[in-house]
């Protein structure tokens, strides 16, 4: 009987034409999708219980695996030479990545159907599947807050004295369901962004600092260095508070006791191969922990992060959202000063396809 599987794979992996397989804290292959034995030429029961080693006869994946039981950060390799037996070769890019259990998750993309080269820019497909399932599941407790939202609302005393905050504070939870659901229909049906339309991006920034105030309490200060004579900014102002939320909300989970959102107007600034009149410099500073040197250069990548319970999704999705908006998303980062600053054209743009 092959061993229990390391972790508990989504029930629609199945439904993936990706070859994916996992293992135990050994290395041994304790489960797949149907797709990664026909990928192969095999039956999965042949398969399973074999050494993930044993497919690779150049020696590279056992010794993936080992860097991979040193850290939690995800390792690609390319172009892997893959063979069960005396069956057929076949080459792979490969994901792995750490699962519950001490076991490794492998996903495999066939060299001439590998969807780019840039993996800033690659979600996994099993990370997809996963975020699609989750995304299923929520509906159903945001639409339960939506509705106690709503009926708190009501309830509310009109002479309440305290300063509307009551109110204000329903209206937030109301708001970020309705933002939150917004983000769950797009995972489950993707749609072209959004037309871009004038911002103040002020306002943006007072809606994040709301969400952490709610976050943080008073553990956190939370600081404004605004310039109020920034012109308006064209963008999608619910991408932008998600981006900036994330970057704030990384700051106070790494220890800041001391927020700051900075904006400043740059003139003549050239964010990529475009020289922009005028653009915002939005920056996110924190006296926290600083980020950690051994992921400075894959920070940006889907996966990665620092704490043990991280997603390693909010700085991924952040850059995206910088790059929808023709701008870029960069860092400098001691202990104690750790600075995000995201650059923006400040003028008529349409998203990026």
């Amino acid at each position: 009987m092959p061993p229990e599987p390391p972790f508990a794979p989504a029930p629609d992996l199945d439904t993936l034409t990706t070859p994916l397989a996992w293992t135990d804290a050994a290395g041994v292959i304790a489960g797949s999708n149907q797709a990664f034995p026909r990928w192969l030429g095999v039956s999965a029961r042949r398969l399973h219980g074999a050494p993930l080693a044993a497919l690779d006869p150049d020696g590279r994946l056992a010794a993936a695996l080992a860097r991979l039981a040193r850290s939690d950060a995800p390792l690609r390799l390319r172009r892997v030479r893959l063979r069960f037996g005396d069956g057929d070769e076949h080459f792979a890019d490969l994901w792995l990545s750490r699962c519950d259990g001490g076991g490794g998750l492998l996903e495999a993309h066939p060299v001439d159907e590998f969807p780019g080269d840039d993996p800033a820019l690659l979600l996994p497909s099993a990370l997809s599947a996963s975020l699609k399932g989750l995304a299923h599941e929520l509906r159903n407790p945001l639409a339960g807050l939506k509705g106690a939202a709503q009926l708190l609302a009501r309830r509310l005393d009109p002479a309440a004295d305290d300063g509307g905050v009551s109110r204000e504070l329903v209206a937030l939870i109301d708001s970020e369901v309705a933002r939150l659901t917004a983000l769950l229909d797009q995972l489950l049906t993707p749609a072209p962004p959004r037309a871009h339309a004038p911002l103040n991006i002020h306002a943006v920034l007072e809606r994040v600092l709301r969400l952490a105030e709610s976050d943080a309490g008073w553990a956190v200060r939370l600081l404004r260095d605004y310039d109020p004579s920034l012109p308006e900014l064209n963008g999608d102002p619910d991408r932008l508070v998600q981006a900036v939320w994330n970057l704030v909300r990384n700051a106070i989970e790494a220890g800041a006791t001391h927020v700051t959102l900075r904006t400043r107007a740059e003139h003549g600034l050239r964010i990529g191969d475009e020289l922009h009149p005028i653009a915002l410099r939005l920056e996110i500073s924190d006296d926290g922990r600083g980020v950690p040197e051994e992921l400075a250069e894959q920070l940006f990548l889907p996966l990665v992060s620092g704490r043990a319970e991280g997603s390693g999704l909010g700085l991924a999705l952040a850059q995206q959202v910088a790059r929808e908006h023709r701008g870029s998303l960069a860092y400098r980062s001691r202990p104690g000063h750790t600075v995000f600053a995201l650059l923006l054209p400040m003028q008529n743009g349409e998203p990026e396809a």
